[in-house]
């Protein structure tokens, strides 16, 4: 696959609680030098770096995060206040203390009002699948579908552990049509990048994607700047 290919789909992250503006900056250099499908950044930072690079940028912020137990409305105040920054994607945080009291409807209706509050921006339910029973995660399945999210997110990166092929195979078999599945959490090397998108990921959330990537990304825009010139020249020869 394509290193500019697994790009595409990849989540920019860098949530750690000391990253400062000028890591923020690398980040976000990277993400438009390689199209990378987003920035995805803490809340605080996100009115900043729509403002330094305006639309170039698609940026990701966390809601709840990481533990989810906000309440309902705090999130939903802290979802507008993230799109009004000029957030273009939101990864709100499933909570699991209603799950693990059985309160299935609670989390459906929190997940509508968070969809409600980001209107048509994207919407990923992250449900920390290491905290869940099997029986846990399909209810997170059909939560997410009936609340009207776009996509289901395995994990934190903050849990016990991250994605795993298991519980996207899961995922798969019970969400709903409309619903895409972001694998996030322990993917550090380009195999475990290829084996989530092959498994039919549309997303990854990683840290290091880009420095995995880089290189194989300039040599292959390299290659097509190549490419581009000679067909240029061979079409300018046809038609003299």
């Amino acid at each position: 696959m394509k290193a500019s290919e697994i790009l595409s789909h990849v989540d920019h992250t860098l949530l750690a609680p000391t990253a400062t503006w000028e890591e923020m900056k690398r980040l976000a250099d990277e993400a438009v030098r390689y199209r990378t499908a987003s920035v995805c950044v803490p809340p605080a930072y996100v009115a900043r770096l729509r403002e330094t690079y305006g639309g170039e940028l698609n940026i990701c912020t966390v809601i709840g995060f990481p533990l989810g137990c906000d309440t309902t409305a705090a999130k939903c105040a802290a979802a507008r206040e993230a799109v009004e920054n000029g957030a273009d994607e939101i990864d709100a945080v499933m909570n699991r203390a209603d799950m693990k009291n059985g309160d299935t409807k609670k989390i459906t209706a929190e997940i509508a009002a968070l969809k409600k509050a980001v209107g048509d921006r994207i919407l990923k339910i992250i449900v920390e699948a290491c905290d869940l029973t099997t029986e846990e995660k399909i209810a997170a399945c059909r939560a997410v579908t009936e609340g009207g999210a776009d996509f289901i997110k395995t994990s934190t990166g903050f849990g016990k552990s991250g994605a795993t092929h298991e519980d996207v195979d899961l995922f798969r078999a019970h969400i709903g049509e409309n619903v895409r599945i972001k694998a996030a959490g322990g993917i550090r090397t380009v195999e475990d990048m290829e084996a989530y998108l092959a498994q039919g990921c549309d997303r990854i959330g990683a840290s290091a994607a880009v420095r995995l990537l880089a290189e194989q990304a300039d040599a292959e825009k390299k290659q097509d700047r190549k490419n581009v010139s000679r067909e240029t020249m061979e079409h300018n020869l046809k038609t003299k």
